[in-house]
């Protein structure tokens, strides 16, 4: 049972993915920190640092985490006041005689930090899935709408035509730089350090340097140029990218939430036989996944806050700043794996209300296209006198509730100049998309030119 959403039994599924939360477990952590020492014992043996046997117990004595418990490390650990040494005095047990060469020359935070960069390594991988199958979906979907003709809205209010691909494209467009970003920041931010109590190398001896490069190659991280014990940066730039995801996500599921609102009814989630919208009101049926989705940006951009709050560090290190990223990071990841997630969900299943945008393209009975109408009478007229002109008859049309097609024809000067069967033409929505469709292809082909996005069968 937990104490904290992301464990809670009943809420944990709306706040975390289970392969998400798998990676940030005890178990996991565990599971890196055995793998560090073993690969920094074979390093050490291969450099003859420490007996070569000795190295060779200790691998085996990491390989896995059955012979350790979690709960006793962590009795242990309470008792003793030190975060790890009851992991390293469990591993010299099950090591034998050679226990004696396990952490050779390593520092606790060489162990957690690399650990945690092993875990964020696993944890980016599910992210870059998500985001991937993301774009595939909005890709999908931008076309399929390309031309269904929606109300585009200002401020809030209406404002012009658009199309649903457009929205959808403009997303995605978005979600192809998240990519970009997380591509582009793989081999710079996947760095592992191994360097000793200040990042000397002192306790190594002269062969630090080949001691960190080993272990690391075996690990598969990025080698650094220097001590990143107290240079968190690279921790805040994963954050940081996972921040501007998480908001694209957030921005979507709220739009999604406006366009469900049954005065405007232009889409809805899906919905399934039996799903209950509300515990006392029988007719609910609300945006709980758009909700959803929504409402984990401002969690994710908390605990990022947190991650830059860590780029403080006193001297060459502290615990201070440290901690904040045990906290943090985890929820980052585990939050955002909830929102790929149901967007993923959300994409699969979106019920698109085509009837219900076309009710709300008429619903000003003409003046969504005053606009159009003004720069159609600007071509006799002026631009200028002709946005004069449309505004006195948008504004009577509006606070008299009559057809802007009436308007404009009792205006002389435009009466005088147009016919109604022009005017009226003026006043199709499906007619004043501009670019909006083509550019849903332009997308489309830059991501597929970055090689973003897959070939669409």
């Amino acid at each position: 049972m937990g104490a904290h959403v992301i464990d809670l039994v009943m809420l944990k599924n709306n706040f975390g993915t289970a392969e998400m939360r798998e990676i940030w477990k005890d178990t996991n952590r565990l599971r890196q920190h055995l793998k560090i020492e073993g690969a920094l014992a074979q390093a050490e043996g291969e450099l003859g640092i420490i007996p070569s046997a000795a190295a060779q117990k200790i691998q085996a004595a990491t390989q896995t985490t059955t012979n350790y418990s979690v709960e006793d490390i962590a009795a242990e650990a309470a008792r003793i006041k030190h975060s790890f040494m009851a992991t390293i005095n469990a591993i010299q047990k099950e090591a034998g005689a050679a226990g004696e060469y396990v952490h050779f020359g390593a520092t606790t935070q060489d162990i957690v930090d690399t650990g945690a960069m092993l875990q964020l390594k696993q944890s980016y991988l599910l992210i870059r899935k998500e985001v991937q199958d993301i774009i595939e979906r909005l890709a999908k979907a931008s076309k399929s709408y390309q031309y269904t003709t929606m109300v585009g809205r200002t401020h809030g209010m209406q404002a012009l035509p658009t199309t649903f691909g457009y929205k959808l494209a403009v997303w995605l467009d978005e979600f192809g730089r998240h990519l970009e970003r997380l591509l582009e920041m793989k081999d710079r931010v996947f760095v592992g350090n191994l360097n000793g109590a200040i990042g000397s190398y002192a306790s190594f001896g002269p062969q630090g340097i080949e001691v960190e490069k080993r272990t690391l190659e075996l690990l598969e991280l990025g080698v650094p140029t220097i001590s990143w014990q107290s240079a968190r940066d690279r921790f805040s730039e994963y954050a940081s990218v996972l921040a501007l995801i998480s908001g694209t996500l957030g921005k979507i599921g709220n739009e999604f939430y406006n366009l469900m609102r049954t005065e405007i009814n232009e889409l809805e989630e899906g919905f399934s036989k039996g799903k209950i919208g509300s515990s006392t009101m029988p007719h609910k049926r609300n945006p709980a996944a758009f909700e959803g989705l929504a409402s984990l940006t401002p969690a994710v951009l908390k605990s990022v806050a947190l991650i830059h709050e860590s780029m403080h560090v006193e001297h060459e290190r502290d615990a201070m700043s440290w901690r904040l990223e045990w906290i943090a990071l985890p929820e980052i990841n585990i939050y955002v794996s909830a929102q790929l997630a149901s967007l993923k969900a959300i994409l699969g299943d979106l019920r698109v209300n085509e009837a219900g945008m076309r009710t709300n393209l008429e619903r000003q009975q003409g003046l969504l296209l005053s606009e159009k109408v003004m720069f159609e009478v600007g071509k006799k007229l002026g631009k200028q006198t002709a946005h004069h002109l449309v505004y006195e008859c948008a504004m009577q049309a509006f606070e008299e509730q009559r057809l802007f097609a009436e308007i404009l024809l009792e205006q002389p000067q435009i009466a005088k100049n147009y016919t109604k069967a022009e005017i009226e033409a003026w006043l199709v929505a499906d007619d004043y998309i501009g670019l909006a469709a083509e550019k849903v292809d332009q997308v489309i082909a830059h991501l597929k030119e970055r090689k973003l996005l897959k070939e669409q069968g």
